[in-house]
């Protein structure tokens, strides 16, 4: 196969296993940590009309959520590259960074959160899953 297309197909591949991996702690997420009272965390307007009831324990599983997103999205995706495996790690890692700023603009969260979400959620983790692939 083309290294290129390989390559392509690897952050592809990386970004649908990560994606996943956020789909199932979001959804999770709630039933460890409930919801403030009368919150409804299944649709984007509940959230937006429950952000101001939240506590910070309600922001760890949307950290992690992104956080695991980027890290294994990286992983995977240079586990199955053939080269360029930084390159490759960091735009999984930036392309996972781009959904996390839409949803900062999406939803009224904290200032608090929005910077350690995109500080440290999404290109630091993206390099940690490339030096844990352990390519060279």
């Amino acid at each position: 196969m083309n290294p290129i297309i390989r390559n392509i197909l690897a952050v592809i591949v990386g970004l649908l296993i990560g994606g996943l991996i956020n789909g199932l702690i979001i959804s999770i997420g709630p039933k460890i940590i409930p919801p403030p009272a009368g919150a409804d965390f299944t649709t984007e307007q509940g959230l937006k009309a429950a952000m101001h009831l939240m506590q910070p324990k309600h922001f760890i599983a949307p950290f992690l959520a992104h956080a695991l997103h980027s890290f294994i999205a990286a992983f995977i995706a240079c586990k199955i590259a053939i080269s360029r495996h930084l390159q490759i790690a960091l735009i999984a890692g930036f392309i996972v960074f781009l959904a996390g700023a839409y949803m900062v603009f999406s939803l009224p969260s904290p200032m608090w959160f929005n910077f350690v979400d995109l500080v440290f959620a999404y290109i630091p983790m993206a390099y940690f899953g490339f030096k844990i692939a352990g390519n060279r």
